[in-house]
């Protein structure tokens, strides 16, 4: 387990490089905040937490069965954990917006329409170049 990195994964750097086309200014893992979000935007109090479907337990309920008592614990803390600390930001005056492994990996556009939205910004629509597009 201490191999397992805890920031700058693959997923996060997929997200931000989605994030950096939004011209806004961010923050990476902020210590200052409980919980250490993935991506802070301090002038619109939005946190932003990117969650691995394993260790923060997505449908945990159906699969639990299948893990040893350690792993059960392990991430039953985990959610506790994160349930916490977004109480402890909502409860500040932040929105807190959690984004799941495996939607990240099947919609990133989608997960930054969803960062766009809790911003308040509007997205642009992604194009693999701005010359591609012409006014005839």
């Amino acid at each position: 387990m201490s191999r397992v990195r805890t920031s700058g994964t693959d997923l996060e750097q997929l997200l931000e490089d989605r994030i950096r086309g939004l011209r806004l200014r961010y923050r990476r893992n902020d210590p200052s905040l409980p919980g250490k979000p993935d991506f802070v935007f301090l002038r619109r109090r939005v946190a932003v937490f990117v969650d691995g479907d394993f260790w923060h337990g997505y449908r945990f309920p159906a699969w639990k069965g299948q893990l040893s008592s350690f792993w059960q614990i392990k991430i039953e803390s985990n959610r506790k954990r994160d349930r916490r600390n977004v109480r402890k930001l909502r409860t500040s005056g932040w929105k807190v917006l959690r984004l799941w492994q495996h939607d990240i990996q099947n919609s990133p556009e989608q997960c930054l329409t969803r960062i766009a939205y809790a911003l308040g910004v509007r997205t642009r629509p992604q194009c693999k170049s701005d010359a591609a597009v012409r006014v005839s």
